[in-house]
This record gives structure tokens, C-alpha cells and sequence, in this order.
């Protein structure tokens, strides 16, 4: 079956970018929203959901806790409903937790550190016990606040070369989130903003009394693969690696136990579900902000970026603000200092401008004067927020 690049993106804007009631029916929309930037859960959830507002989604997180932060895929922050997380924590945080369980290991056996640590096994299980004990008696700390609690957070690893990024730095951020990846810390509200950064942490029993739900692995995969090509498919295999971030033996795997069809797409093979329903309208507008899931949702991406890449993307990979005209990428957007959304279309949408116009007013209304910087600017972005 050939499926055209016109049926995918109109596939794209019914499934993900249809008007939503809540910040809960947008993440069921779209299987989990990037989290590396604080700002892009609300703006993610902004654009779908234009009766919400940022204190929706805060109370969606914090209070409801209906969505929640987890380290993910790609070892990638996401948020997820509440009732994904065991699929996700089973499919993708414990082998992220395997990988920096013994990268932690490795760099303290290996790595000169202050205080010398002479037993690595002995020194993990005494700092992870004593983060656990100091967490449960405040309720809820920062990285900082836990370090000046508990000394063994600050054990650090200390430079070898005379490179100037090769600098002293402590244990403490890749303990916590080690600690999460494996369910035994949950990540909550930040102090500060709701654009912060900066994290605070509580135990996993504040949000689920008995510990996350455990699946088998393998079980988990295969839903997860299912739930992502209800959301993104059709898609390619490499698609489905590159977002799950597995290696090809467990992508493969996965697929194999879901009921998939063959199908025919711009770039070579692929796959979808075979109940899925390809039919859909294209027409809208919608403004994207970095790293939102959408544009982050399929490695080969020409069939909604076309020749748009050099100014929405950094170096490494990370996509800036976007606008989408009937299910396909057409310019850039960026806040300025002010708050104020600034646009740049790169065609001719004829009267959909009008709509680009009036959707950059909303959020800049919902923004109410707060600034958002993208942890990773792209060119675009900067050129329209005035940074050189």
C-alpha cells in the first residue's frame, strides 16, 4: 500500500494538532511532551488546548499529577500521562538507568575524585541511602539542598587534562537522576517560574504509594511501539528506533509482536498499525515551540520540513520554534525580551498569515510578559529574539 506525503500530514494535524479540552487530552494526543525545556510542556500544551492556560498545566502536573516529568527515551526528559509511566519506566528508564548506573560506576573507578573513594559499590549504596533518608525527611528538595544535607553528593570527579571544559564537578545531578530513571525519585514542581529549571525532587511513594508499577520488559516495548505508531505511524523502522532510542534487535522485536501492515512511503518502506485510519483534514494553523513532539517525532522528516532545516535546527539535532500551515513546517517564531512573539514565514500561505498573526497574539497574551530562551537557540530563534 503506497501512502503519499499529503496523507501523512493530513494524518498528522487530525491526530495531533485537533483542539483539545485539557492538558491531559493533549499528551493522549501526542504519547508524551518534551520536558529538557520546562517552557515546552506549557507550550506544547498551549497549542493544542487554546481554551488552557498555564496554570492548567501546572495543576495538571503538580496537583492533579495526572502528567508526569520522567527520564525517558533517548535518555530524553518527557512528560507523560500518569497512567503511561509503567509502560515507558519498563521500556525505556531502566535500560537509560542500566547505562548510567554503570557509566557512574565506571567514571569512579576510573576517574581521580575528591574525596578518593576506595570502594565504589560500598560509596553507591551509602550515598543513594542517605539521598533516599534526607529526601524523606524534608518532603521535597533541590539538587542543592540535597547536597548540603547529604556530603557524599558532593563527591567530585576532578579535571585530567588542562582543557578548559575538563573542570571539577560534583555527583550529584547524575546520582538523582539516576535515582529517577530506576523509580525511586520523582521529579516536581521547580522553584521559581514555570519557565525554571530548577527541579526539586520527592520521594517515588508521593505519587505512587506502592512504587511504579512493574511490567515485563519486553511486554512494555511492544506497547510502547504500538502506542507510538497509533500516534506517528506510518512511519519507517528507523523512525521507530531513532524516537525509542533502542538498538535494532529490540526495535525489530517489538514490531514483530503487533499486528502491522507494510506500506509504501516517500522515503522507502514502512509500517503502520493495520486498524489504523489514514483519512483526515490537513487544513490549520499551529505554533510549535522548541522541541515540541511533533516536529521531534520521526528521524526522516522531509515530508513536513522540506528545505526548512537550516534555520530551525542547532547543530546537534534540536529544532526551534515552528509554524505549521496543513501539516507542514512553513516558518519560525521566537519571544522576544518582552514576552512578545515575533514570526517569520518562509512562503506565501496566502490568508493563513492572518491566522499566524492572530495565534502569535494568543500566546503572546498567554505569556503575559514572561520570556522564554530555548536551552538549545537555533538560528532562526535568535536572529528573531535580537540575539546576535
Amino acid at each position: 500500500m503506497k501512502i503519499t506525503d499529503a496523507q501523512r500530514r493530513a494524518r498528522l494535524v487530525t491526530r495531533q494538532f485537533a483542539d483539545a479540552a485539557s492538558p491531559e487530552d493533549v499528551v493522549s494526543s501526542v504519547l508524551a511532551l518534551h520536558a529538557t525545556d520546562p517552557a515546552t510542556v506549557y507550550l506544547s500544551v498551549l497549542a493544542r488546548a487554546r481554551s488552557s492556560t498555564v496554570e492548567d498545566v501546572r495543576d495538571a502536573m503538580y496537583d492533579r499529577r495526572s502528567l508526569v516529568r520522567l527520564m525517558a527515551m533517548r535518555r530524553t526528559l518527557f512528560v507523560l500521562a500518569h497512567d503511561d509511566v509503567p509502560v515507558v519506566h519498563a521500556a525505556a528508564s531502566l535500560g537509560v538507568a542500566r547505562t548510567m548506573r554503570a557509566r557512574l560506576k565506571k567514571q569512579v573507578s576510573t576517574l581521580p575524585t575528591e574525596p578518593v573513594v576506595e570502594n565504589v559499590e560500598k560509596w553507591l549504596a551509602a550515598v543513594e541511602k542517605e539521598t533516599d533518608a534526607q529526601l524523606r525527611s524534608v518532603g521535597t528538595a533541590t539538587g542543592a539542598e540535597l547536597s548540603a544535607a547529604v556530603p557524599l553528593l558532593k563527591t567530585a570527579f576532578l579535571p585530567t587534562t588542562d582543557k578548559s571544559y575538563d573542570v571539577k564537578r560534583y555527583v550529584t545531578s547524575e546520582v538523582l537522576v539516576m535515582m529517577a530513571a530506576e523509580g525511586k525519585l520523582v521529579r516536581v514542581e521547580p522553584r521559581g517560574a514555570w519557565t525554571s529549571r530548577r527541579h526539586a525532587w520527592a520521594p517515588i511513594e508521593d505519587w505512587w504509594p506502592d512504587g511504579i508499577p512493574m511490567m515485563d520488559e519486553a511486554e512494555a516495548r511492544r506497547e510502547l511501539v504500538r502506542r507510538w505508531l497509533d500516534v506517528f505511524g506510518p512511519a519507517t523502522v528507523d523512525d521507530v528506533q531513532w524516537w525509542t532510542g533502542w538498538n535494532k534487535t529490540q526495535t525489530r522485536t517489538a514490531i514483530a509482536g503487533l499486528d502491522t501492515v507494510d506500506v509504501e512511503l516517500a522515503e522507502g518502506d514502512g509500517i503502520m498499525l493495520s486498524d489504523a485510519d489514514i483519512s483526515g483534514d490537513a487544513s490549520g494553523v499551529m505554533l510549535l515551540p522548541a522541541l515540541d513532539p511533533t516536529p521531534m517525532g520521526w528521524k526522516h522528516r522531509n515530508w513536513y520540513l522540506g528545505e526548512h532545516k537550516t534555520p530551525l535546527f542547532d547543530t546537534y539535532g534540536n529544532i526551534g520554534p515552528t509554524i505549521w500551515a496543513d501539516g507542514r513546517i512553513v516558518g519560525g517564531w521566537a519571544v522576544s525580551p518582552a514576552g512578545e512573539v515575533a514570526t517569520e514565514l518562509f512562503e506565501d500561505i496566502g490568508a493563513q498569515a492572518a491566522d499566524v498573526v492572530a495565534e502569535a497574539g494568543r500566546i503572546t497574551d498567554l505569556l503575559d510578559g514572561a520570556a522564554v530562551v530555548p536551552s538549545f537557540p537555533t538560528p532562526l530563534e535568535k536572529r528573531l529574539r535580537g540575539k546576535k
